[in-house]
């Protein structure tokens, strides 16, 4: 059995193929780190704005830590009616408590009561600390109904300047380099590809002008053969006969 001749490994066409694989990879990744920022800069900790009814906020403590989420992660609450609310539930729901009025707070219902106007109203706690916290219905922004571990902790590392140098700028930087090298390649392959032709039209005038002159050579050649005979013939015609 005759042994087979095994290929040369084509090392320049891995390159390519593992070039233009990085290439695509760093593109995806820019263009989803281009719409993760637009849609989390729009939609996350507003309590404005919801997908389809859901809406998403990114822990900022660990009072919920013990049983749910832990700060970094984003729950998704979702739009309800207030009334339907029980012991039990985890809501979302805007702080009116002294210690951090205003903020977004996620935490787990232990009572169904009632504030000092008859309203409907809710006492909270955290499962973590297990201290309570009161929030009125007319501040629920929604159930919660799940969470996106540790994804919090990624977007808020995102809107500092070294998450957007490392996820967003250098990315671009890269494919704006590729660009730029694939340019100047193309660029050099023209310039290439005009010299060739330049240097085959230049060629070809050269042999064509060798060759004219060669037939001009040739024509001399012929010509002064032509004289010569005519010479010669009119030698003989002057002559005399017998002489």
């Amino acid at each position: 059995m005759e042994n087979q001749v095994k290929k040369p490994i084509n090392y320049k066409k891995i390159w390519e193929v593992t070039k233009t694989v990085l290439v695509w990879m760093i593109v995806a990744f820019a263009v989803l780190m281009m719409i993760f920022t637009l849609v989390s800069v729009n939609m996350f900790d507003q309590n404005e704005r919801n997908i389809f009814g859901y809406k998403f906020f990114v822990v900022r403590s660990d009072s919920m830590a013990a049983t749910d989420f832990k700060a970094g992660d984003i729950v998704i609450s979702k739009v309800v009616d207030t009334t339907t609310l029980k012991e039990g539930d985890i809501i979302t729901f805007i702080s009116e408590n002294p210690d951090n009025y205003g903020e977004t707070v996620t935490h787990k219902i232990r009572e169904v009561t009632t504030d000092q106007y008859g309203s409907v109203a809710f006492v909270t706690y955290g499962t973590t600390t297990g201290e309570d916290d009161e929030a009125l219905a007319t501040y629920v922004v929604g159930k919660y109904v799940g969470k996106l571990p540790n994804l919090g902790a990624f977007f808020l590392f995102l809107k500092t300047t070294p998450g957007y140098i490392i996820c967003i700028l250098v990315p671009f930087l890269l494919l704006i380099l590729s660009q730029g090298i694939n340019t100047i390649r193309l660029f050099r392959a023209y310039k290439k590809e005009q010299m060739d032709q330049m240097n085959a039209e230049k060629a070809k005038i050269e042999a064509e002008r060798a060759e004219s002159q060669r037939m001009m050579a040739e024509l001399l050649e012929l010509k002064k053969q032509l004289a010569q005979q005519t010479a010669s013939t009119e030698e003989k015609t002057d002559t005399p006969d017998g002489e």
